[in-house]
């Protein structure tokens, strides 16, 4: 440990003159509050170069903001070569995608994946936007081994033809072989690696790095608090995780700035998000996948589209047209695995089992195109000026339970409404009624915020719900949004009256006063036991049992100060009694 005393001359004298100070041009940043007197520093010799690395040792009081920048690539460094001829991984033969059977557990590849499709289960991959994204690609090549990606068939036809691939009860295995055996699927292949683009080679000057391809792992200006990761220690990646890790990267990129990448002699180093960036994702769950992903085929709404238009991306003629989307967004394989605003290319490891580095850049400049997810849910605000931001999608929120959404996804499209239902349930009616009657909805969500702070991944599987949609059932179906939207009015209710009562328990205003965050904490899950009891007694008013919820949830929260503070028991016995007071409704016009 050795203690820097800096001057207002030179106030790194020790980085500066001290014989083990790191040489060239190193890129670890430092950006953390200093003492106005000294900062303690610690070396460590563990790197691969052999070259001291600066460590924070020493916590510090006062504010003071320092900066000590190394490059951690020098100009001069080499480029990643290309893999060796033996370097290879194919995403279609080797396993990495996890699946269920049962109580097993087993990894497969794609065509496995689909021969076996019939007797897995569901998809077992660690993480729901990994899953998502890869329900998108199997839908894909479902489609193309089904023949239901003719844009010519009409809707009667293309649901006698879709009930006939379930009536066969698996995918056909010549038209699975036939497929996988016409296309590249080498993920280390030297010109068409893939999802990848191997020109980044050459357009970038220097790597990503590992730890900034891995969600988790800290990277940049992100100090490693509690990781062993860093730049001394940038483990690589086994292949059949990072391949999962490129589907994240490609549907749920982060935006802002990432490594400079040079097209057409223009360099930048902007980019803009992933197409599901904040998103959640409602797919169907069939009984075995083989009837999850025939469900989970969006058919054709648009106007006119020349058949063979549509390709995805590893199925272009072209090399490098698997990063960057061009044309019109066609269904099924460019609408569901073509929209990727992000270019990547993994670096291998010695043997091709492992990862080592990773180029992320931008994949397109091009503003992104207007189109419909088949799994998301949108908003439509109408309050917009902008026509064409009058509609968002819905947000994923790690906080919020999948039973609130189900307003959403059961109501039909309304013109007027302010909620859009994901396009797949609009093709879920026509399903065989057994099928239908048991299909479940797997729930994958991504809280992120627009640019790049990752919160949480979350997923939920629903009951079998669909026989509850209006189309079935539209008593229940009005039940259900009655009780979704009261319960939602009393919570913004409980959030207002814990705060006026915290406000005048303590004689101050607070913005966010615990009493609210934390009386929401206790109020949805009894909010949840509320909402199905009310399913099963429809005559029972849902306003008030839901305010008999949100004041038992206050009074738990409020347990401790009413015990000790008679003003404290007074502003909550006020609060409490503004619970059950019926908003008043406003005056018809005269």
């Amino acid at each position: 440990m050795i203690r820097c005393t800096r001057s207002s001359s030179n106030p790194w004298p020790y980085l500066a003159h001290h014989s083990c100070a790191p040489q060239g041009r190193w890129s670890w940043p430092l950006h953390s509050t200093w003492s106005s007197r000294h900062v303690l520093l610690a070396y460590s010799t563990t790197d691969h170069r052999g070259i001291a690395i600066p460590v924070l040792a020493g916590r510090t009081r006062r504010a003071r903001h320092r900066t000590v920048h190394f490059h951690s690539f020098p100009k001069d460094a080499p480029l990643s070569p290309l893999p060796p001829p033996t370097t290879t991984f194919s995403a279609a033969d080797d396993p990495w995608i996890d699946v269920r059977t049962g109580y097993r557990y087993d990894q497969v590849g794609l065509r496995a994946l689909f021969l076996a499709a019939h007797r897995i289960d569901d998809l077992a991959l660690p993480h729901p936007p990994a899953a998502s994204a890869l329900l998108r690609i199997a839908v894909a090549v479902t489609a193309r081994v089904t023949g239901l990606d003719d844009p010519e068939l009409t809707a009667s036809q293309w649901n006698a033809l879709r009930r006939s691939r379930l009536a066969e009860g698996r995918f056909d295995p010549g038209a699975v072989h036939a497929y996988f055996d016409s296309h590249a699927w080498d993920v280390f292949d030297p010109l068409r690696p893939w999802l990848q683009e191997p020109a980044l080679r050459t357009q970038c000057d220097h790597t990503t790095g590992i730890n900034a391809f891995v969600p988790g792992r800290p990277a940049g200006h992100n100090l490693a608090w509690f990781s062993p990761h860093g730049h001394h220690s940038a483990d690589p990646v086994p292949t059949a995780a990072a391949l999962q890790l490129l589907l994240i990267h490609r549907y749920y990129g982060r935006a802002g700035t990432g490594t400079p990448r040079t097209l057409n002699g223009a360099t930048s180093g902007k980019q803009t998000s992933g197409p599901l960036r904040s998103s959640v994702s409602f797919h169907p769950l069939g009984r075995t996948l083989h009837e999850t992903l025939l469900a989970g085929v969006p058919a054709f709404t648009g106007d006119d589209q020349p058949p063979g238009a549509d390709a995805c991306p590893w199925e272009e003629t072209t090399p490098g047209l698997q990063a960057a989307p061009s044309g019109a967004v066609t269904w099924p394989g460019r609408q569901l695995t073509g929209l990727s605003r992000h270019a990547i290319l993994l670096v291998p490891g010695q043997d091709g089992t492992t990862v080592a580095d990773a180029y992320i850049t931008w994949a397109t400049q091009q503003p992104k195109p207007i189109t419909t997810d088949p799994y998301l849910a949108y908003r439509i605000i109408p309050e917009r000026k902008n026509v064409a931001r009058r509609r968002t999608l819905h947000r994923a929120d790690a906080s919020r339970a999948w039973w609130r959404e189900l307003e959403t996804l059961l109501l039909a499209p309304d013109e007027h409404g302010t909620h859009r239902r994901p396009a797949i349930f609009d093709t879920l009616n026509d399903l065989p009624e057994p099928l239908r009657r048991s299909l479940r909805i797997r729930v994958h969500g991504f809280d992120q915020d627009g640019k790049a702070t990752d919160r949480q991944w979350y997923t939920a599987i629903t009951p079998p719900l669909l026989n509850w949609a209006q189309e079935h059932d539209p008593v229940k179906a009005e039940r259900i949004a009655e009780c979704c939207r009261q319960a939602e009015q009393v919570a913004q209710r409980l959030a207002t009256v814990a705060k006026q009562a915290w406000d005048a328990a303590t004689h101050r205003r607070t913005p966010q006063p615990p009493w609210s965050r934390r009386a929401l904490t206790r109020y949805w899950p009894k909010a949840e036991t509320v909402f199905w009891r009310l399913l099963e007694e429809p005559d029972t008013e849902a306003p008030l049992a839901f305010a008999d919820a949100a004041a038992a949830a206050l009074r738990e929260t409020t347990q401790a100060a009413r015990i000790r503070h008679t003003f404290a028991a007074r502003a909550v016995a006020h609060a409490v009694k503004d619970l059950y007071r019926r908003p008043a409704t406003a005056r018809k016009a005269a």
